[in-house]
């Protein structure tokens, strides 16, 4: 019979208490939300220390906590240090994230800004990949809540992944925007000081020299700088971490709600302190072999390896770090997604006098419906969280060229930004299937690159940058 570092009944205290603690908060924030602009967008003026943590808390997601260890376990030291450049996704958003404050004063999400800037087609084809990489992360975060309580209590994977869904539904639910950042703030303090304490806990009970003795007599691939697969992966990371932030409205909603002044030093700040994270993460995985922990599923190697060095004490600290990272991630999902298509799909499309009651009551029920079609796609655990996430990197990676020349490029095409990232995203699915998830991204951005090149070269058309203020208060410069 497996012993596992958690009882079945504190791991469901812990989740109790945390999951109604976090519930009544969103409750009593949602209380000053006083219409659709509050609920969505936090009142367009968060502060620097709650900006900064949400960025980096919502960044701290279940590819940080469970899937850096899972591809250093794979991949070795270019698992970890790759995944710290998913940093640079926070870094270089910094100065969009004022140009976008600065261009769209008024505006609610990514999509308004391709709406405006491109037209229908390339709107279309935004939206299709916004809402496939959205719910593909989504279902990525419910089964990886299922998977670590599965990993160290032995509850069944079925209920912490519906426990967590719920909890992070409900105070979404209550509390819109500013309930997400201000748990992010409480979640992001929880993660700093649990990753340092596992990092020192792990250093202290197996050591560092330890650790590189046995990889390098039994492993040595792992510690391999030109292991073929792990430098492709270190580029493909790259570009896939920068078309998740670029395009997800996930950051756009933030910072069109942060404060004007705050935009550009919150996602600087936040890149930075998110930097050495995966590489702590990731550093556990490398005493797997050693303790010869070998989990039937890649994904579960991180806290196999923390409950089996760090004992219950350990694994209780693991459990609230991870617990916490997934929330701060699932609750900021759910929110900008349900924004998404509450003002891109209903607002713009279906009912354009749509009232601002209306507008919060449809944002209501499209969180609850991406909360439940997501529990339903994770019933069936498809697929191991890194191979699921890499699968949406064919499709985010082909907006980061539309994303950046649309910014501050006036002369590239709808046209041409539509087929970038429709042939991008066509050719790094091909690379997914044919050659492996390592190269999806990498494939699609080259491609959506390419195509934009030519748009540039062939068209003269400049844009008027006024066009993104609808409501005519930007003061936008050339």
């Amino acid at each position: 019979m497996t012993e596992f570092a958690l009882d079945t009944s504190l791991a469901l205290w812990i989740i109790a208490g945390f999951g109604l603690a976090w519930v009544v908060f969103g409750w009593w924030l949602g209380r000053r939300n006083e219409n659709h602009e509050d609920f969505a967008l936090a009142g367009r003026n968060v502060g620097f220390a709650f900006a900064t943590a949400t960025a980096m808390a919502t960044w701290v997601t279940s590819n940080t906590t469970l899937v850096a260890p899972q591809l250093t376990y794979q991949f070795g030291l270019w698992g970890m240090v790759g995944y710290s450049f998913a940093a640079l996704g926070l870094i270089l958003f910094a100065p969009m994230a004022k140009r976008i404050k600065q261009l769209l004063p008024n505006g609610y999400t990514s999509g308004d800004f391709i709406r405006l800037r491109y037209g229908q087609f390339a709107w279309a084809v935004f939206i299709i990949i916004s809402i496939v990489y959205a719910f593909g992360w989504l279902v990525s975060l419910g089964m990886a809540g299922g998977i670590l309580l599965e990993s160290l209590s032995g509850l069944d994977y079925h209920l912490g992944m519906s426990a967590i869904l719920l909890i992070c539904v409900l105070y979404t639910l209550f509390g819109g925007l500013r309930a997400v950042i201000a748990t992010d703030f409480i979640q992001a303090l929880i993660i700093i000081v649990g990753v340092v304490l596992v990092a020192f806990w792990l250093m202290d009970n197996v050591g560092l020299d330890t650790i590189h003795q046995h990889l390098t007599d039994d492993h040595p691939k792992l510690l391999d700088v030109l292991f073929p697969a792990s430098l492709m992966f270190l580029f493909n990371n790259i570009f896939f971490g920068l078309g998740e932030i670029f395009h997800s409205n996930v950051w756009w909603s933030r910072a069109l709600a942060f404060h004007r002044n705050v935009a550009y030093k919150a996602y600087l700040t936040g890149g930075l302190l998110w930097l050495p994270i995966p590489i702590v993460t990731g550093f556990i995985a490398l005493a797997a072999p050693q303790l010869g922990i070998f989990p039937p599923s890649a994904d579960m190697v991180g806290p196999a390896v923390a409950a089996a060095v760090l004992g219950k004490v350990g694994a209780v600290v693991v459990f609230i770090v991870v617990f916490s990272a997934l929330a701060s991630s699932l609750d900021s999902l759910l929110a900008a997604s349900a924004d998404l298509l509450t003002q891109d799909i209903y607002h713009k499309r279906i009912n354009k006098s749509a009232s601002d009651a209306q507008l919060m009551r449809v944002n209501r029920w499209m969180i609850l419906a991406l909360g439940i079609m997501t529990w339903l796609f994770c019933l069936p655990r498809i697929a191991t969280l890194g191979a699921l996430l890499n699968f949406a990197g064919a499709f985010v990676a082909s907006t980061i060229w539309p994303i950046v020349l649309g910014l501050y490029q006036r002369r590239l095409t709808g046209v041409y930004a539509g087929l970038a990232m429709a042939v991008g995203t066509l050719t790094g699915l091909i690379g997914y299937f044919t050659i492996g998830f390592y190269v999806a991204a990498l494939l699609s951005c080259a491609v959506s690159g390419l195509i934009c090149a030519v748009g540039l070269l062939y068209t003269k058309p400049t844009f008027d940058w006024q066009q993104l203020d609808e409501g005519g208060t930007s003061d936008a410069h050339q």
